[in-house]
């Protein structure tokens, strides 16, 4: 039986279920949905509740109001088609959810793979292209390989040994850099 932390299984399935009957939803429209099925307001609500879940609560008690969630980096694009073949294809993110104002505004969405989430924004001065995130992983020789073989025709990233372990960059085609880092033991 699915839970709560199966929620993106379960809207994926039903978008493929709808879509059979002919009825397309966005994937951030069945997140919503979900998320009402277990009694929420919005998905950042049931999101967070999964994180929470997954990642477990850290620090002493002192810091017990206190609770880092993490970043999430925001990239400016210009091009969504372009983003979407970087960030999904080459990348092999996934959109968690898209939002518009309105139908001829600005995209904003954010995409992730595994505990990496990234917001993308057509919105000018949301953020400067050209921004460098690092991304502490495990498994960077892995990706490092994954990537390589797709034969992207506008990034072939290479695997460094740092002093402080091993280390791939990609650069979208807006500037901006994610620099994934494997850190050495000790």
């Amino acid at each position: 039986m699915r839970t709560y932390l199966d929620s993106k299984a379960m809207a994926k399935a039903m978008r493929e279920r709808l879509a059979e009957k002919g009825i397309n939803i966005a994937h951030s429209e069945a997140l919503e949905i979900v998320a009402r099925q277990f009694g929420l307001d919005t998905w950042n609500i049931l999101s967070a509740r999964i994180d929470a879940a997954t990642n477990g609560a850290s620090g002493s008690a002192a810091e017990a109001e206190l609770r880092f969630e993490g970043a999430t980096p925001i990239f400016r694009i210009f091009d969504v088609d372009k983003a979407r073949e970087y960030y999904l294809g080459f990348l092999g993110m996934t959109v968690d959810w898209e939002h518009r104002h309105a139908p001829d505004l600005p995209l904003y969405m954010q995409v992730s793979r595994g505990g990496l989430k990234l917001h993308l924004s057509e919105h000018s001065g949301d953020a400067t292209p050209g921004a460098n995130a690092l991304v502490f992983c495990r498994g960077v020789a892995a990706l490092h390989r994954e990537l390589a073989d797709k034969n992207y025709s506008y990034n072939r990233p290479g695997l460094e040994q740092q002093d402080w372990g091993a280390e791939m960059q990609v650069i979208d085609p807006f500037g901006n850099r994610l620099r994934f880092t494997e850190r050495k033991d000790g």
